[in-house]
């Protein structure tokens, strides 16, 4: 029988997957602050969605890896305090984000999400750890692509500049 073989929630964790754990849960946390911000200067109703799935998403991913954490024995990052609901009108317009922003805010987290998830699944001996990260970048691909047809369809897409020159394929 080989080395870390049987259940794998009962090995050990590595350093690495400790810190990358409690990193995950630190920066969940702050995203999480951040969506609720962001949720409450849109007033897109597809993009309130959105964000909603990426929020709801967040939270779940933060349940399930400070219940490893804790059941590791290792102390929890701080979180910041529940972000309260704001009134959409009642936030001055130059004081607003508006919606490009927001929706560019959140394909930007959702882009750094899926780094954070491949670094995790990669530096994984834990098939457990490996298998939830994976579960969470296919989640945030997914949010990714409705991020993207979101942009594309209100004309929030800012692309660099196109490349149109056609190579000559003919020496």
């Amino acid at each position: 029988m080989g080395i870390l073989t049987g259940n794998p929630t009962k090995q050990a964790l590595h350093y690495g997957e400790v810190y990358s754990l409690w990193s995950f849960s630190f920066i969940t946390n702050a995203a999480i602050s951040q969506l609720q911000t962001l949720k409450n200067h849109t007033g897109d109703t597809e993009l309130i969605k959105l964000i909603s799935d990426c929020l709801d998403d967040a939270h779940k991913e933060k349940e399930a890896v400070e219940e490893i954490l804790k059941a590791n024995g290792i102390g929890l990052p701080p979180a910041p305090a529940e972000k309260p609901k704001a009134n959409l009108e009642e936030i001055p317009v130059g004081a607003r984000f508006d919606d490009r922003e927001i929706s560019g805010a959140a394909s930007a987290m959702l882009s750094e999400g899926l780094i954070a998830c491949s670094t995790v699944i990669g530096q994984s001996i834990r098939e457990d750890i490996g298998m939830l990260f994976g579960t969470y970048h296919m989640n945030k691909a997914q949010l990714g692509a409705k991020a993207l047809k979101l942009n594309k369809e209100k004309g929030w897409l800012i692309a660099p500049p196109l490349h149109t020159q056609i190579p000559n394929n003919e020496s």
